[in-house]
C-alpha cells in the first residue's frame, strides 16, 4: 500500500517552503488593489490617430495626472486609471487630451469613491472570515460523533489558510512583475477556492470516519493512510476535470474574469495538495500525542502489518 502518511515530514517541509516564499512575496511586493477596493476612476478612451503610450503618459503628467496608470488593450483603446474624477474633472481631462492628440472618444468610465471602496474591502474581509468560521463550526458538528471533532475542523481551516496564503503570495508576485491588481473577481475566486478545497478535505475526512467505524485497524495512522489511498484517485480526477474548465475560462472568456480564473487555478492546485497531504497528516500528528513529534524520524515503517 502507498505510504502517504509516512511521508508527512516531506509534505510539511514542501508546504513550509512554499508558504515562506509567499510570505516574502507579500512582504516585498504587497497586493495592488483595484479601484473597487482602493477607490479611483477608470477611463477607457480611443483616439482617431495613432498615439504612443509614452506620449500619452507624458501628457497626463502635464495635465496633473502624473500618477495615472495606463494600459493599452488589444483593440487599441487606452485604459487610464486616476484618482477619483468627478464629471467636471473628467471633461477637463478629455478636453486636454483632445487638444494634444485630436478627437477622443470615451468608451467607458467607471468611478469608485473612497467610502465605497473602504466598505467593499471591509465586506470582503468579513465574508471570508464568516466563511472560515462557518466551515469550522460545520465540520466540528458533522464529525461530532468522532473523538475530538474540533480537531477535524481545525485541521481543515489550517489547510484552507495554506491555500489562501499561496493564492495571495502568487498574486503579490504577479502584481509586482506584471502589475496585476486584486478586485472583486479576486475575492470571488478566493471564496470559490475555500468551497472547493473544503469539499476535497471533507471527502477524505469522511472516509477516515467510515474506516474508523469499520474498525479496520487500531492504529489511527494506518486508518488515515488507507483512507487517503482509497480517495486519492477521486481527488485527483476531480481536480483535473475542474482544471480543464478553469483553463477554458482563462483562455477563451477574456480578461474580465482573469483574476477569478487564475485564483481558481492556483487554489485548485494548492487545495488538492492540502486536502491530501496537509489536513489528514495534521490529524495524525495531533492524534500521535503532540506537535513535538512532527519532525521525528524513525526507521520503522509507518504502515502496520494489519493494513495489508
Amino acid at each position: 500500500m502507498t505510504d502517504i502518511v509516512g511521508k508527512r515530514f516531506w509534505f510539511f517541509v514542501a508546504a513550509g517552503a512554499v508558504i515562506l516564499f509567499c510570505i516574502i512575496s507579500l512582504g516585498h511586493f504587497g497586493l495592488k488593489s483595484g479601484i473597487e477596493l482602493s477607490s479611483g476612476s477608470l477611463l477607457t478612451v480611443n483616439f482617431e490617430q495613432a498615439v504612443d503610450e509614452t506620449e500619452l503618459k507624458q501628457e497626463l503628467g502635464n495635465l496633473g495626472y502624473g500618477g495615472a496608470i495606463i494600459q493599452q488593450t488589444g483593440e487599441g483603446d487606452f485604459i487610464i486609471r486616476t484618482s477619483e474624477l468627478d464629471n467636471q474633472a473628467k471633461t477637463q481631462l478629455e478636453e486636454g487630451l483632445t487638444a494634444r492628440f485630436g478627437q477622443v472618444t470615451e468608451a467607458e468610465f467607471y468611478s469608485v469613491s473612497p467610502m465605497v471602496a473602504a466598505e467593499t474591502a471591509r465586506n470582503a474581509g468579513i465574508a471570508i472570515a464568516i466563511a472560515c468560521i462557518g466551515i469550522l463550526l460545520y465540520i466540528t458538528w458533522a464529525f461530532r460523533k468522532m473523538p475530538h471533532p474540533f480537531r477535524y475542523g481545525t485541521c481543515a481551516i489550517i489547510a484552507l489558510g495554506h491555500d489562501v496564503l499561496i493564492s495571495l503570495g502568487i498574486f503579490a508576485l504577479l502584481g509586482g512583475v506584471l502589475g496585476w491588481e486584486i478586485n472583486l473577481m479576486f475575492i470571488t475566486g478566493i471564496l470559490a477556492v475555500l468551497g472547493y478545497s473544503i469539499n476535497n478535505t471533507v471527502v477524505v475526512f469522511d472516509r477516515i470516519r467510515e474506516n474508523l467505524l469499520k474498525g479496520i485497524s487500531s492504529d489511527f495512522e494506518t486508518v488515515v493512510n488507507r483512507s487517503l489511498v482509497e480517495t486519492l484517485s477521486r481527488s485527483l480526477n476531480t481536480s483535473l476535470t475542474t482544471l480543464l474548465v478553469v483553463l477554458a475560462l482563462l483562455f477563451f472568456v477574456g480578461s474580465t474574469i482573469q483574476n477569478f480564473a487564475v485564483v481558481l487555478l492556483i487554489g485548485i492546485l494548492a487545495g488538492t495538495f492540502s486536502s491530501v497531504c496537509i489536513a489528514p497528516n495534521l490529524l495524525v500528528v495531533w492524534e500521535k500525542g503532540g506537535w513535538r513529534q512532527l519532525f521525528k524520524r524513525t526507521s520503522q515503517p509507518a504502515i502496520k502489518p494489519d493494513a495489508q
